[in-house]
């Protein structure tokens, strides 16, 4: 291991005299058998450190590697078994650690109405169909939404480690539906005229109801 030390540190010694004699990259890296970027690291490295010799890292080693962080989802739990089935074992603090190097936190997960393919599909045509109305076509035009209220206590929620602009993206948030006991469901509207009552919904909203 110490010959291949000495042998590793006496080729970035002659990368750095062919260098300071004028050569570029290329060059030097068709002469010695090495990368073109490999001999642009080591060059970089000496001008910035006087050095080539591979300087000490602070704290431990990381235990997660690339290929392992571009496994990263959701969950403590879904990180856990992925990494695990990788044969790699972290502790959380590890996971979290990663995780914030790589620009991301941990967040509360939004709650969005659970959209089928037709949905999705509908929402685009209405979409194109109506992208060049006037404005005074939109005044007439009145929107409503209704969401659901726990009675006791609050629904269950779940944190997710994301970027702050994939608040939205599917994977970080959790579907609803309208159903189920413990709950009121209430209904609003508004339109350019201004906002309309808020009416408590009895029964399942559906679009008879809604009309």
């Amino acid at each position: 291991m110490a010959k291949i030390r000495e042998l590793c540190k006496d080729i970035r010694d002659k990368i750095v005299d062919l260098h300071k004699a004028g050569m570029g990259y290329r060059t030097i890296g068709k002469q010695l058998g090495e990368k073109a970027t490999t001999v642009g690291a080591i060059i970089r490295k000496w001008k910035k450190f006087k050095m080539t010799v591979n300087l000490p890292r602070s704290g431990a080693p990381c235990k997660i590697s690339p290929c392992g962080a571009s496994m990263i989802r959701t969950t403590w739990q879904d990180l856990v078994n992925d990494l695990k089935r990788a044969g790699t074992t972290v502790s959380k603090k590890t996971i979290s650690n990663t995780l914030r190097c790589h620009g991301l936190k941990s967040c509360s997960t939004h709650k969005v109405p659970l959209l089928k393919p037709a949905h999705v599909l509908a929402c685009l045509k209405f979409v194109n169909d109506h992208l060049d109305d006037p404005e005074e076509k939109w005044e007439k035009v009145m929107w409503s939404d209704e969401t659901k209220i726990e009675l006791f206590g609050l629904n269950s929620s779940c944190h997710v480690w994301r970027k702050k602009k994939d608040e939205y993206n599917p994977k970080n948030t959790i579907p609803t539906v309208k159903h189920g006991g413990g709950n009121i469901i209430l209904w609003g509207c508004f339109s350019a005229k201004g906002t309309g009552r808020l009416h408590r919904i009895e029964g399942r909203m559906d679009g008879a109801m809604h009309r």
